[in-house]
């Protein structure tokens, strides 16, 4: 047993389902910490907090569990992680953001949400305090060297997507650090959905990140069936997996385009939007709605299948997995593609393991975790298909994995609606104390909520959290020494989400 995980496990259990949670004191979380720094089996997935306490969620490769561990914030106060893991450098500014709590030994406390244009410092914090000047000028890390200068790029874009800055160091063409600031999109979700019903703030996780809104959901409604004591019926459980796997396809086809056009590639970027928009029309004829928002709520789905959506799904897939092998061969068959993708933006297979990168990102750098097979959930228990990952770690390899994946899904989809449950299609949910998590893998990865529920069964406590909390920081890695005009290329084959990120 890894030391850390013994640590974590001294901690008095708090009755978290289905993954306990155990609470250590402030002395044993900072003994987790430092034990952190020699393990390296946990995988933190999660860090964020509550007015008086810090939370954080691990992924134990070689036990292959889910683990949680939280700890009084003394005084505002707690020891922080990102010595060990540097994945929680921006879990640990929001947490100073959102909670006012402080991370003692942090690697980088500057602000990463707040742009100091709220109304209240801490606004989840036990006493918010009013802002006591102007807004502060963001600082960037120093870069030093000849002729080493500096390029900043948005917020606004020249595109359609939602806003960001990134600010380049480059040396000639050279990119020799890049660093986001996002939080352009603040939109208090986690204020949104404290005092509500389960019910009514799944909207809020439907549109954390729109593209997503189904994984988001499910994972949603997830902790607050596992916080409740309940469990959605067989037929909805299918119908959810339908619907996720359609999600991932429309997404992938999306991606796969996007990235090709992004090599000025544009034939390949127009056939697979056309491909992506019958997928999306069949959601719409099957579920009522284009990217099947609000379709997954707590304790089930709030829609059936309409009578003809079947046909419309299958239809829709037979025209992908007909095209998708001419698709490959033009992909595989251009050398001026090749020769932008192919050894572009590379993230090493240790920097993906540090990170705990999932999805495409982290599977495209050796890194086979997927939450529908670790920690599992129905109805993929009882379902065959493969976890593509590749160890190259290049824009290519992402790509790759999403074009494997988009078989799988199709074979997927195609077996849930041959064998479609029939039954109710939602369970009712307790009003009760509680607490729950849950984790989905959407198309980016696994998205994880955990919830708290008070005695009458409203939220006490939240954190959503999108699989790109992990990426972003593994985008400003896969620029390094890639030149300035590539930096469009690999920021869509990672596609993190801006919104995802912006509590």
């Amino acid at each position: 047993m890894s030391r850390a995980l013994d640590l974590l496990r001294q901690g008095a259990p708090q009755g978290c389902r289905p993954h306990e949670r155990h609470l250590l004191t402030p002395a044993r979380w900072a003994g987790l910490a430092e034990a952190l720094t020699m393990d390296h089996d946990l995988g933190l997935l999660a860090l964020w907090a509550e007015p008086d306490a810090v939370h954080a969620a691990f992924l134990s490769d070689a036990e292959g569990i889910v683990a949680l561990a939280s700890a009084p914030a003394a005084e505002g106060r707690y020891a922080a992680l990102s010595p060990a893991r540097p994945g929680a450098v921006r879990f640990e500014r929001t947490i100073r953001d959102l909670w006012g709590l402080t991370a003692e030994g942090a690697v980088d406390l500057r602000p990463w949400l707040d742009h100091g244009r709220w109304p209240r410092m801490a606004p989840l914090s036990a006493r918010p305090a009013a802002y006591p000047g102007p807004p502060p000028q963001p600082e960037f890390l120093p870069v030093e060297g000849a002729g080493v200068h500096q390029i900043p790029v948005g917020p606004v874009h020249a595109g359609i997507i939602e806003p960001g800055h990134f600010r380049f160091h480059v040396q000639g063409e050279t990119v020799v650090r890049l660093e986001g600031r996002l939080g352009y999109l603040h939109k208090g979700t986690i204020g949104l959905m404290l005092g509500r019903s389960p019910r009514a703030a799944s909207r809020f996780a439907a549109r954390l990140s729109g593209d997503s809104t189904v994984a988001h959901a499910w994972a949603f409604a997830m902790a607050a069936e596992a916080a409740a004591g309940a469990e959605p019926p067989p037929r909805a459980a299918a119908l959810r997996a339908v619907m996720g796997e359609l999600e991932r396809i429309h997404n992938h086809l999306n991606d796969w385009g996007f990235i090709c056009n992004d090599a000025s590639f544009a034939w390949m970027h127009a056939r697979c939007g056309a491909l992506r928009e019958g997928v999306l029309r069949a959601c719409a004829t099957a579920f009522g709605h284009r990217l099947m928002m609000d379709c997954v709520t707590p304790g089930g789905v709030g829609v059936d299948i309409a009578p003809e959506g079947a046909a419309a799904i299958r239809a829709a897939l037979e025209a992908v997995a007909t095209e998708m092998p001419a698709l490959e061969r033009v992909y595989d068959s251009h050398a001026s593609l090749a020769d932008r993708v192919v050894g572009t933006g590379i993230v090493a297979v240790a920097l993906a393991a540090r990170f705990a990168a999932g999805g495409p990102v982290g599977r495209a750098s050796g890194r086979g975790f997927d939450a529908r097979r670790l920690p599992g959930y129905a109805p993929y228990d009882a379902l065959e298909f493969d976890v593509p990952v590749l160890p190259q770690g290049d824009v290519d390899a992402r790509v790759r994995i999403r074009i494997a994946e988009l078989k799988q899904s199709i074979a997927l989809v195609r077996a849930l609606l041959a064998e479609l449950p029939l039954g109710e299609l939602a369970a009712p949910l307790p009003q009760r104390a509680g607490e729950g998590i849950g984790i989905v893998e959407g198309f980016r990865g696994d998205c994880l909520h955990w919830i708290a529920l008070d005695d009458g069964g409203l939220i006490r406590g939240a954190f959503p959290r999108d699989p790109s909390w992990l990426q972003w920081p593994l985008l400003e890695a896969a620029i390094e020494n890639n030149i300035v005009a590539d930096f469009p290329l690999c920021n869509k084959s990672f596609n993190g989400s801006y919104s995802g990120v912006d509590l």
